[in-house]
């Protein structure tokens, strides 16, 4: 465990103060991820001409965590079954063109793949929503190339969010770090130990000072 910086500090001074839980306290650190991820994501995809982010926010959302291995683990399961839903829609738009009972058939191809190929049980239901987002773009494009172009575009927004989420979230467990309260007092003991010590050691030299040798 890393020491505490200034800012873990003054937020511990705060629990103490206000009575807040260690829930309390990944609350009030997460909103200010989510905050600062969420300003990230809009003005770049603003500036790059996007006007409607709403996938990469909705994504970056789903990939941040509090806990920064949660966020980890949940980037690595949400990107493999996006593009398992990825691979399925384009698969789907090619094959079946344009036609509309292609997508509840799409969604159920990519269930079954992502739960009985790759079984990775988190985030699977990220593949039935890449598949459909890239073919209902395809649907309403009108055309199978303009809908791939489409369908590439949201997926990357989608895999966009997914990186700023975490890291984002990488970033304020570094600078805020959260501990829980046996963290806290054992690290508290550990200093009042080695104060003690270096107290009876100052005793001690007070009482025994050292003799000094005749040249």
């Amino acid at each position: 465990m890393s020491e505490p910086g200034p800012l873990t500090r003054k937020a511990e001074a705060l629990i103490e103060r206000l009575g807040l839980s260690h829930d309390h306290l990944l609350g009030i650190r997460f909103a200010i991820n989510v905050f600062i991820a969420t300003t990230i994501v809009w003005f770049t995809l603003s500036r790059l001409g996007d006007s409607n982010p709403i996938w990469a926010i909705a994504s970056m959302v789903a990939a941040s965590d509090p806990q920064p291995e949660e966020a980890r683990r949940l980037f690595r399961s949400r990107i493999i079954n996006v593009l398992v839903g990825c691979g399925v829609g384009f698969c789907m738009l090619l094959a079946g063109g344009r036609n509309e009972w292609m997508l509840p058939f799409a969604l159920a191809v990519a269930v079954l793949i992502s739960s009985y190929v790759i079984r990775i049980k988190t985030m699977w239901r990220q593949a039935p929503i890449t598949a459909a987002i890239v073919l209902a773009a395809g649907i309403s494009q009108g055309d199978n190339a303009a809908g791939i172009a489409s369908g590439l575009h949201k997926v990357g927004e989608v895999i966009f969010g997914c990186i700023v989420g975490l890291t984002v979230s990488w970033l304020m467990s570094k600078v805020w770090l959260v501990r829980r309260p046996a963290e806290r007092a054992k690290s508290a003991g550990s200093k009042g130990a080695g104060q003690e010590g270096d107290d009876k050691r100052s005793q001690f030299s007070a009482a025994f000072p050292p003799v000094s040798r005749m040249p």
